[in-house]
């Protein structure tokens, strides 16, 4: 769940994120001015600092931090006597705007690294592990509100002709290809994970079957363009795998999308097979799509 509203807030909630963060930084600023110089609030700055930072990004508190900086030098230099060297003011602020920008930094570098081990190198994808563990918490919210959501899984067809005939470095230019058209045609709020070489897994959440044909549908009718737009012979095997509230773990839903997806391999590839998976009575049922066009 709070992979899923994370993703929905960062993107709907930007202005309150900043309104709140200056608001803050208004309120300190303002407590500084009014304590006088008794009192300092040079740590309370790191909040607002903070909250930019892990709401809006780490360009947001460096900004916050350049905010802050010119904050406490207008108040240092109201504060003082005229007489008093305006240079060691300058020299305050430079020692204090470093101070601010740790934080800033820390968190930007904490956050590459967060991002670099849940995202595939390649593609910019989700890896495997993270797909992983988003879906256990999807099994786990699904089952406790009954809802249902979509697993699929994809693979390319003839990409092993495609690395052989016109080598590697052309063969991860359509696997990025191939990524970044799944992540432009799908919601924001979907997930998309290269799983293996030329594998890659899809978490549809709160989606039923039919919505899931129509999505998967129009994704495999733009994967198709891209692909005819590059020249490459590259077709689609797809599993689809519909849940209703299931008590699985997150192995079983993928195996169960991964056996739809191989019987696609088996019997002529470039196809796509439905499947809905019903928690009380055990049974599901299956569809394939028509062979010589993509479903719609």
């Amino acid at each position: 769940m709070k992979f899923i509203t994370r993703k929905v807030f960062e993107n709907t909630n930007r202005p309150l994120w900043f309104g709140l963060s200056f608001l803050l930084l208004v309120s300190v600023g303002i407590l500084d001015y009014t304590t006088g110089t008794e009192l300092s609030f040079s740590l309370f700055y790191l909040i607002p600092i903070a909250v930019a930072s892990l709401g809006l990004g780490n360009n947001y508190g460096i900004l916050m931090s350049l905010l802050s900086t010119v904050i406490w030098f207008y108040i240092e230099v109201i504060s003082h006597p005229r007489g008093e060297n305006l240079l060691l003011h300058l020299w305050n602020a430079v020692i204090r705007l470093g101070f601010f920008l740790l934080p800033a930094l820390l968190l930007k570098s904490l956050e590459r690294e967060r991002l670099h081990a849940r995202t595939d190198f390649l593609t910019g994808a989700y890896n495997h592990r993270y797909f992983h563990e988003v879906l256990e918490m999807e099994i786990n919210r699904s089952a406790r509100y009954n809802l249902t959501f979509t697993v699929v899984f994809l693979d390319t067809d003839n990409f092993k002709i495609i690395n052989d005939t016109f080598g590697h470095i052309f063969g991860d230019e359509i696997l990025s290809a191939i990524a970044d058209t799944m992540k432009n045609t799908l919601r924001k709020t979907d997930f998309v994970a290269r799983v293996g070489g030329d594998e890659f897994s899809i978490l549809l959440p709160e989606t039923n079957e039919s919505e899931a044909k129509v999505a998967i549908s129009n994704l495999r009718n733009k994967l198709t363009s891209e692909m005819k737009a590059r020249n490459c012979p590259i077709t689609f095997s797809i599993g689809i795998l519909t849940l209703h509230a299931p008590q699985l773990s997150a192995d079983q839903a993928l195996n169960l999308a991964d056996k739809l997806m191989y019987w696609v391999k088996n019997n002529g590839k470039d196809n796509v097979r439905y499947e809905t998976f019903w928690e009380k009575t055990g049974n599901s049922d299956e569809r394939t799509a028509p062979p010589t066009r993509p479903r719609s």
